[in-house]
């Protein structure tokens, strides 16, 4: 029994002790299984690399082929080019303004989260524009922005903003039916041809009045009343269905409010009026004397027309508004997630000792939260490195604006859609040399969590 029991203790040792391997422990093995991912990796990242690198350094034919060695005259390229010194420049703007503000909002929705109800349907709202396409998103966003020919979102809110607390009151459409009466151009002011002295009314015939939705305050002109001083009216020569006699008010034409009226003399104006609700005007001043009464180009003004929004000065900030409503629900989503992490019990005991919500957040959470808070700004300091879809699609519709938000990625395709393999290859180089420490910082970081 003694020798069976020896026996069986023997054969134990022998199967689980240092000496024997188990299946896969061997280096080979190992390495035929990493073999695919190796040859995949080269194929796919280190020859395109090496290749770009080495294309970087050579002169481009009229075809696109390499030439003559050009040394580092191609990445000097990057620093003198104007489009590549704008995109550059646009580059670090968007490092230095987007992440934080990625980061920013997505810290204050999710806290918002916490302290509203139906928190769930905000986060799904807020989120939503991940779901869409960098193309759709574009398209949209290029809607909103439209000036021309037809009005966006962003504009009929500007619109309505300016309109509200300045209403407009000239009249660009309208115009003299002939030069007769009037002489001139909306963008100079009309005068009249004679002059007028008080006793004698002056009409002064206009044409081009919005009928079909004229100005609110119109009223049928009439002819001016009686009375001291110089008088005259202002109407649309025009009724809907036509008819009447050129140059006298017929039943049904419109007066034409809110025009300013000047009566000038020796070239100087002695006095200003403003047409009433009928079109009639009058300077009780002027009681002797001839005057020419002039219209200044402030009547015939175009309407405000909103803001550029894809103009010189505005198309990054836009494009990067359209940004920040695709991301900042991304960032709440890894905040809030992060947020639900933190003990309640250390939140509860500073609102024990007296701590105001402010203190409780900057003492407590903020933190706690600072690891997500970092992955979501490296995150983004990453793709705002190489953002591209976006910005190309909004650029389409800017015309010749567009350069002005040209960014490293958007030169790289245009220098390879023109056959400049090679300055499209040093933008290639750049941007790796720009993303690589942030992607290393984020390895390490990754591992240094996981530890």
């Amino acid at each position: 029994m003694t020798q069976e029991v020896v026996s069986v203790a023997k054969a134990s040792a022998l199967a689980t002790g240092p000496s024997r391997k188990t299946p896969g422990q061997g280096r080979w093995l190992a390495g035929v299984f990493l073999a695919p991912a190796a040859v995949f990796l080269t194929a796919i990242v280190f020859y395109p690399l090496v290749y770009t690198l080495i294309r970087s350094l050579f002169n481009d034919g009229p075809s696109g082929q390499a030439t003559s060695f050009a040394g580092l005259s191609n990445y000097a390229h990057i620093f003198t080019q104007s489009d590549a010194v704008e995109a550059l420049k646009n580059n670090v703007i968007w490092v230095v303004i987007v992440p934080a503000l990625v980061t920013i909002l997505g810290m204050i929705f999710a806290v918002l989260t916490e302290k509203i109800r139906w928190a769930s349907a905000f986060k799904v709202v807020l989120f939503m524009p991940m779901a869409i396409s960098f193309l759709a998103s574009g398209v949209t966003w290029t809607l909103i922005y439209a000036d021309q020919p037809s009005r966006g979102l962003g504009n009929a809110v500007a619109i309505g903003i300016h309109d509200t607390f300045d209403p407009q009151t000239s009249y660009p459409e309208l115009h003299p039916s002939g030069n007769t009466v009037l002489t001139g151009s909306g963008a100079a002011g009309y005068k009249s041809v004679a002059t007028f002295a008080a006793g004698s009314p002056a009409l002064l015939p206009l044409t081009g009045l919005n009928l079909v939705k004229p100005p609110k305050a119109a009223e049928p002109a009439v002819e001016p009343s009686s009375g001291a001083g110089l008088r005259g009216v202002l109407w649309n020569d025009f009724k809907l269905g036509g008819g009447g006699t050129p140059g006298v008010i017929d039943q049904g034409e419109l007066g034409v409010p809110g025009l300013q009226v000047d009566a000038v003399k020796n070239g100087k104006t002695v006095a200003t009026a403003t047409t009433q609700a009928n079109g009639t005007f009058t300077f009780p001043s002027l009681t002797s004397g001839g005057y020419t009464l002039s219209l200044p180009k402030a009547d015939f003004s175009p309407a405000y027309g909103g803001i550029a929004w894809l103009g010189k000065n505005l198309i990054t900030p836009a494009i990067i508004v359209a940004y920040l409503w695709i991301y900042a629900g991304f960032a709440m989503v890894l905040l809030a997630a992060g947020m639900s992490a933190i003990p309640r019990d250390a939140l509860e005991a500073a609102r024990m000792d007296g701590a105001t919500e402010w203190q409780v957040f900057r003492r407590v959470t903020a933190p706690l939260l600072a690891p997500v808070l970092l992955v979501v700004f490296v995150t983004m300091v990453i793709n705002v490195l190489k953002i591209f879809d976006i910005v190309f699609i909004i650029q389409q519709s800017a015309g010749g604006n567009a350069k002005y938000a040209n960014v490293l990625a958007v030169q790289l395709y245009t220098d390879y859609g023109n056959q400049q393999f090679g300055a499209a290859s040093a933008v290639g180089i750049v941007l790796v040399i720009l993303v690589l420490p942030a992607m290393v910082f984020q390895v390490r970081n990754f591992r240094k969590e996981s530890r």
